[in-house]
């Protein structure tokens, strides 16, 4: 998945383009699931702020600890036939919860987990209908 840039004749990857689309979605997704739950809470004061530097800390720590918490996980993740995977979404979130503090809070913990499940299925959609096909036009025009 990668937007292709003609520049000069040369064809080109440009994965900052990327980045931001799926960075863009990302962050409209935090905020309109956070105004569906009430134990969900983004800072109302400035809630674009919050949800980006949400999104931000997020991608942070799924390039960093994500992959080491599925390598530690994988006996556990692979006798519950993948099924504790969603608890290390609901890990990454809560870890995004304490670093934001009051800004940003998941009170009840099986709502949190219906909100990392919620999100990695709204990303799935979004990522398929809406920034594929995007960077597809954009691959086949350049």
């Amino acid at each position: 998945m990668k937007i292709i840039v003609a520049t000069k004749g040369k064809v080109r990857l440009n994965r900052i383009l990327e980045w931001f689309l799926y960075f863009v979605c990302y962050c409209a997704i935090f905020f309109l699931i956070s105004l569906c739950f009430e134990s969900f809470y983004i800072d109302p004061k400035h809630p674009l702020l919050f949800s980006i530097l949400a999104s931000f800390i997020i991608y942070i720590l799924n390039q960093t600890v994500k992959p080491l918490l599925v390598r530690l996980t994988i006996p556990v993740t692979g006798l519950t036939l993948g099924l504790f995977y969603p608890f290390i979404n609901l890990l990454i979130l809560k870890l995004t919860d304490w670093i934001l503090g009051s800004h940003f809070q998941l009170s009840d913990f099986w709502v949190a987990l219906a909100i990392s499940l919620l999100i990695s299925v709204i990303n799935f959609l979004v990522d398929s209908i809406m920034i594929k096909p995007i960077i597809r036009k954009v691959k086949n025009h350049g």
